[in-house]
């Protein structure tokens, strides 16, 4: 059984940031080979849509809504054109769907009417998107486009990056922008997915290293190149 990446709080914190996140990705690289995105989805839009409602939500319960989701609504007109309250009623199970449902929407006319109905695949005009932010964006960009834009910072990688001694920020945008500093560019989206996969409670690696729920499903238009 493969060993814990070499992280105790107590002993990292004599240790220079530099050297310390290069010897976690060493071994993130070595417990963590298949880390990935836990959203389903198999295109741009449906991984904007299921980040938007994993705000306060699981995962696991993203991915069973949007299993039904999906097969209902394929295209940004399609989001933009439902009755607020029957999206709703749809993503009721995910929390604050009402807020949720107005922010899809919106986002999805914002789609149609400016970007011919695609997911833009920049930074600049994804967060100029209705309801969009910087950690919404970079989910995007990093898991349906490949493109290493930032860090994706949540109150789980907030709560990692601060055991590990990687910064003493509180702001997420200060934390994504010290990690940028710390994190090699091509490690940027996976190193969200690596803290993840560590144990909250004490920044040693738990129990979900190989599971299986949730690997992002990929069409052959977002394949590198």
């Amino acid at each position: 059984m493969k060993s814990a990446p070499p992280c105790a709080p107590s002993k990292a914190q004599a240790i220079p940031r530099t050297i310390r996140v290069t010897r976690l990705i060493d071994r993130f690289r070595e417990v963590y080979p298949t880390a990935h995105c836990e959203l389903d989805f198999s295109n741009p839009l449906e991984l904007l849509v299921a980040t938007i409602l994993s705000a306060q939500c699981t995962d696991k319960r993203v991915n069973i809504v949007t299993k039904d989701l999906f097969k209902r609504f394929r295209t940004a007109k399609d989001y933009a054109d439902v009755p607020q309250e029957e999206l709703e009623n749809a993503i009721r199970s995910t929390g604050f769907y009402r807020n949720k449902a107005k922010s899809i929407r919106s986002m999805a006319k914002d789609l149609v009417e400016r970007h011919q109905s695609q997911v833009p695949s920049t930074m600049a005009t994804l967060v100029a998107l209705a309801g969009v932010g910087r950690k919404t964006a970079n989910v995007v960009l990093g898991n349906a486009f490949q493109v290493n834009e930032g860090i994706v910072v949540d109150t789980h990688v907030t709560r990692l990056a601060h055991r590990l001694g990687l910064t003493k920020r509180t702001e997420p945008e200060k934390i994504e922008q010290e990690l940028m500093r710390l994190v090699p560019r091509t490690d940027w989206t996976d190193f969200s997915h690596w803290l993840i996969n560590l144990c909250p409670s004490c920044g040693r690696a738990g129990q979900k290293k190989g599971r299986e729920g949730g690997r992002a499903r990929r069409s052959k238009t977002e394949s590198k190149g």
